[in-house]
């Protein structure tokens, strides 16, 4: 395979106790859009939505109780956002603790909050130096 044969993430997919809290969360207050239901002998066990053009946000309901911030397998995923500053207030407005928008190392702004599910979401706003369109390394925040 090349390489260049991949050409954007596809989706990102989230387990959930409680469908409706995470439904909400990303469609209510985050403006995705419902793409389809998966269900089983017609029942909702979770569902496909849209982020933007071809890249999608998949959730299902878990058998297990919620697990503990240390059990997750996923560090977090990042949404690019043209207001971040309107989405965080948003976010907090909505009862969220979301942390404060601060430029991080790679010169795009940034901040970060815990979805329904205890999970890390990060919105970024690329900036005209913002590292994501050069090749130079990016000396991290220690």
């Amino acid at each position: 395979m090349n390489t260049k044969d991949v050409v954007r993430l596809a989706h990102v997919c989230l387990k959930t106790t409680d469908i409706g809290a995470t439904e909400r969360f990303y469609c209510d207050l985050l403006g995705f859009t419902p793409q389809f239901d998966f269900t089983r002998d017609g029942e909702r066990k979770g569902f496909y939505l849209r982020i933007a053009d071809r890249v999608f946000l998949e959730v299902f309901e878990a058998d297990a109780p919620k697990p503990s911030a240390t059990d997750h397998q996923l560090s977090h995923f990042s949404l690019e956002t043209n207001d971040i500053e309107a989405v965080r207030a948003r976010l907090e407005s909505a009862g969220f603790c979301p942390g404060s928008v601060r430029k991080g190392a790679d010169g795009s702004f940034q901040f970060w909050v815990k979805d329904p599910n205890g999970i890390a979401v990060e919105f970024q706003q690329y900036t005209e130096n913002s590292a994501q369109f050069g090749r130079d390394p990016v000396e991290m925040n220690r």
